[in-house]
């Protein structure tokens, strides 16, 4: 019977693993997404657009290169959306002036001076803590479902410690990931 225990509670931890593992590349979008100053399409990609009644992503109605270091050009595919994507560039927090002619979208990187450095580092550790939050909150929404279990006499005191230990090593593994991605993209707003 004890067998039986352990299993609901591995398949509890098996069944959540999705969300662990979607809140690891939500941390990678978020780190991503800041900018260095170097010139990398994921700056805008997943720039939100009202287009059509709709919010659609830049990378969805456009190519998006970055033919120089310093400059990332959006090319989108209907001459009509050119100004919606602009203005959703200005009114994202990048602080980047997008040119169009018309057809397509220029940006020049400027390059970051220490204080704008500082700021991206910190909008940085912002949403990487909302990616921790996120971990922590399912860590905790597993182990009240085995709690709830226990309480319901449906497994025992032992296997909640056991799911505790399993968690805690889930969370540790992803924190490490997570930290050494942070720690490399602050290197990164640091020297570029």
């Amino acid at each position: 019977m004890s067998d039986f225990y352990y299993l609901v509670y591995k398949e509890l931890i098996a069944s959540r693993k999705k969300d662990f593992d979607s809140a690891l590349e939500m941390a990678k979008m978020e780190a991503a997404s800041i900018r260095t100053g170097r010139a990398n399409p994921s700056l805008v990609e997943d720039i939100q657009v009202e287009y059509l009644g709709a919010r659609s992503r830049v990378k969805e109605l456009a190519s998006i290169s970055a033919p120089e270091p310093r400059v990332i050009v959006i090319q989108p595919w209907d001459a009509t959306v050119v100004p919606l994507i602009e203005k959703a560039i200005r009114e994202s927090s990048l602080g980047l002036n997008p040119a169009n002619d018309g057809h397509t979208i220029r940006l020049t990187i400027p390059p970051l001076n220490e204080e704008r450095r500082k700021e991206f580092t910190k909008i940085l550790h912002q949403k990487i803590e909302e990616v921790r939050i996120r971990i922590r909150q399912t860590r905790e929404d597993i182990l009240k479902k085995v709690q709830t279990a226990v309480k319901e006499k449906t497994a025992r005191e032992d296997e909640a410690f056991k799911a505790k230990d399993e968690l805690q090593k889930i969370v540790d593994d992803l924190q490490k990931k997570i930290d050494e991605m942070v720690k490399k993209k602050e290197q990164e707003l640091m020297t570029s």
